[in-house]
């Protein structure tokens, strides 16, 4: 079992930049990729970024890339997501998310074993 818990979410203006962050407990955090995914109001989940369990590879949603950057540091057990350029849409509830397969499977197929509870951006134009 793993635990999730994000922070870091809030209210900023177009433009502007926010890192999320996500603290992971539990079973073993360095053996498992792990991803972002939000959900707007009215609309399903999707997936945002994803990192191998050794960080070495990353995936983005064409709508993030090269705006947002994923990170993880095994060590400290823990996740973030830096976004910069936040644009109006970007408004989402935002997952952390962990899978014990692959950040591809993650990044794909939306295969997902552990969620948290989610932490909400608002970007206001």
């Amino acid at each position: 079992q793993v635990q999730l818990v994000e922070s870091g979410g809030g209210l900023v203006q177009a433009g502007d930049s926010l890192r999320l962050s996500c603290a992971a407990s539990g079973r073993t955090f360095s053996g498992y990729a792990m991803g972002w995914f939000r959900q707007a109001p009215g609309k399903e989940r999707e997936f945002v970024a994803a990192i191998s369990w050794s960080g070495g590879t990353t995936y983005y949603a064409d709508s993030v890339k090269g705006r947002f950057t994923i990170s993880r540091d095994n060590a400290k057990r823990t996740v973030s997501l830096q976004m910069n350029s936040l644009k109006p849409e970007d408004t989402a509830d935002y997952y952390c998310a962990a899978d014990w397969v692959t950040a591809q499977a993650m990044a794909v197929g939306g295969v997902v074993d552990y969620w948290g509870n989610g932490t909400l951006v608002t970007v206001s134009s």
